[in-house]
């Protein structure tokens, strides 16, 4: 007997049907052909042009991505347990994969996770929370005390769970803006926006209330520790610093001398309080300038004598439209930055744009090799930490390239 299904029925076209079985999670709006009535945020059934389940998802006519898939099963049913065991399952991988540091780390990756537009990231005792899809809103507050349960029951302390949803596209998806702590039942709201982490052996104050995304930048975590391996007597120079991380990795491993430049003058005071916390500020000079002005001027000074330069830019791009720009600002930089090293020294670059896909990233670096008339002897190609899973079938999962190069 064929089982009846309880949701709405939409049909997508035979391009979304395609793919769907190569396993990606969206549907576009202009790929449905009809469609049941259904409430934004709840769950429909998709089905190719013949009529076969192709599996099931989240809609919201609101969004560009009509449609984002969290099942091709047609025997799940997605109640508490289904989504206590994606959730279950997602905290196993981690505990995994990292080896036990898992004090700082994402817990859920969005599709990666089949949590679409979710982000988690663990900061010490305190979880915060990015929700980009209608979907995940409406089943947030059982998603939320479900993974409190799961960490505090495998012995781990949290403290509480800080949302940051004030970015744009939640009115993408028909959704306010807001932050602030989540209330959970029994749980006493925290104090404080601010918490204090240990990455790599360096510690950080994280200020998860007002620091970009979600306070952090986790997935550089062990990229910063294969550059540290080259830093010891090394005269470093650190761009779009941020917090200061690379820069305290750096000071930690015993370069000589580092400096540490980013355009924002509250990325400078962080960086600045986190190298005080670590009794490194007086091995570290802060500068607040224009990473794009500072590397030509560099260049004319007497004296420039750097060995490593590490250059850990923002996206320069976040839509195809605007892709070949950023070309001509990732050239840019690193072409200036080649120019300044002497032969023999080191590059740590990269790009965390996923529409700078790794073939035009290495494109662009081997212009900029070209126009400096050097040559790149590749000592490591890396990507983000494991806490932020690549699936091979989802593009977008894998947005992080990160090089280090020898100027020969």
């Amino acid at each position: 007997m064929k089982q009846i299904r309880p949701y709405p029925k939409v049909t997508v076209t035979r391009k979304a049907e395609s793919s769907v079985l190569s396993g990606h999670p969206w549907i576009y709006n202009t790929e449905l052909t009809n469609a049941d009535p259904y409430r934004n945020g709840g769950l429909v059934d998709v089905l190719n042009p013949h009529g076969s389940y192709l599996g099931t998802g989240f809609i919201n006519d609101r969004s560009k991505i009509r449609v984002r898939l969290i099942s091709r099963n047609a025997n799940d049913t997605f109640d508490e347990a289904f989504f206590e065991r994606r959730l279950r399952y997602a905290w196993e991988y981690r505990k995994s994969v990292m080896g036990g540091d898992l004090s700082c780390c994402r817990v859920i990756f969005g599709e990666a996770d089949s949590f679409p537009g979710l982000t988690v990231d663990r900061f010490g005792n305190i979880l915060v929370t990015q929700t980009l899809s209608l979907g995940i809103e409406k089943i947030k507050p059982m998603l939320f005390r479900l993974l409190y349960e799961i960490l505090t029951g495998d012995g781990q302390k949290i403290d509480g769970i800080y949302e940051r949803n004030d970015v744009g596209i939640r009115g993408l998806e028909g959704m306010e803006q807001g932050k602030g702590f989540f209330p959970l039942d029994g749980v006493p709201v925290p104090g404080s926006t601010k918490t204090r982490i240990s990455e790599n052996g360096v510690e950080y104050l994280v200020d998860f209330e007002n620091g970009q995304k979600t306070g952090f930048f986790l997935d550089q975590k062990y990229n910063r520790r294969a550059v540290a391996r080259l830093c010891r007597g090394k005269r470093v120079l650190d761009c779009f610093t941020d917090t200061g991380s690379f820069a305290l990795n750096a000071a930690r491993a015993g370069a000589e001398r580092v400096r540490s430049v980013d355009i924002s003058a509250t990325a400078i005071a962080a960086a600045q309080e986190n190298a005080r916390l670590n009794g490194l500020e007086s091995r570290i000079d802060f500068e607040t300038a224009n990473v794009f002005d500072l590397l030509p001027k560099l260049a004319e000074e007497p004296g420039h004598d750097y060995d490593l330069v590490i250059l850990d830019p923002p996206a320069f791009t976040k839509s195809r439209q605007t892709v070949r720009n950023a070309e001509r600002g990732y050239k840019e930089i690193n072409y200036r930055a080649m120019k300044l090293l002497p032969r023999g020294g080191y590059l740590a670059t990269c790009s965390c744009s996923h529409f700078m896909t790794d073939e035009l990233f290495r494109s662009v670096l081997r212009s900029a090799a070209s126009d400096a008339q050097v040559s790149l002897r590749q000592i490591e190609a890396r990507q983000q930490a494991p806490d932020h899973p690549i699936l091979w079938n989802v593009p977008e999962t894998d947005y992080l390239k990160f090089y280090i190069f020898q100027i020969v």
